[in-house]
């Protein structure tokens, strides 16, 4: 499934399942998706003005380094020698079930990690027209589902949602 996609589209998918395993969830959801694109940013949204740190700690996934400094243990050493090149995108793929076709499983050196309903309407949202999945694509997708709690968490982060939807070329679906 990653064949469409772009670089940074990739390394935002790959990104938040790696927080996703970083932080013990047994599924990638929407918020982590949320994070990764605030930490990657693969688009120049001028809208889009969420920091990594402020959606990291709405979505519940706190930086552990401070805990860990109190005990004398540099996580980013740790994580250097520990996972060393296990962020490469080209290392992961993104694969659909062929048992059961809305099941989509990201896979990569770190293990395998299923993507949450929320997650997977996504990907589907982001690659449902024609031409490369982008990271603009991956935001329509997440802003697509009001039930996965995107838009909350990026107006939250002070995000202009109508211009962040404008400025994507989000297409908006006005009432009849």
């Amino acid at each position: 499934m990653f064949a469409r996609f772009t670089e940074g589209a990739r390394i935002a998918v790959v990104r938040a399942g790696i927080l996703a395993l970083d932080a013990g969830r047994p599924a990638l959801g929407a918020d982590l998706m949320v994070s990764a694109l605030a930490e990657v940013r693969p688009f120049a949204l001028a809208s889009f003005t969420a920091r990594a740190d402020d959606v990291r700690e709405r979505v519940g996934v706190g930086d552990p380094r401070s805990l860990l400094a109190t005990l004398g243990i540099d996580l980013d050493a740790v994580r250097c020698r520990t996972m060393a090149g296990t962020d490469d995108p080209l290392l992961w793929s993104l694969r659909r079930s062929r048992v059961r076709p809305l099941r989509v499983t990201l896979y990569g050196p770190l293990g395998r990690l299923p993507l949450a309903i929320h997650a997977s309407k996504v990907i589907e949202v982001a690659a449902w027209r024609p031409g490369p999945v982008t990271g603009e694509r991956l935001l329509w997708g997440l802003l697509a589902d009001p039930a996965n709690g995107a838009a909350t968490i990026l107006a939250d982060a002070g995000v202009d949602l109508p211009a962040l939807v404008r400025e994507a070329g989000i297409p908006i679906r006005r009432a009849a």
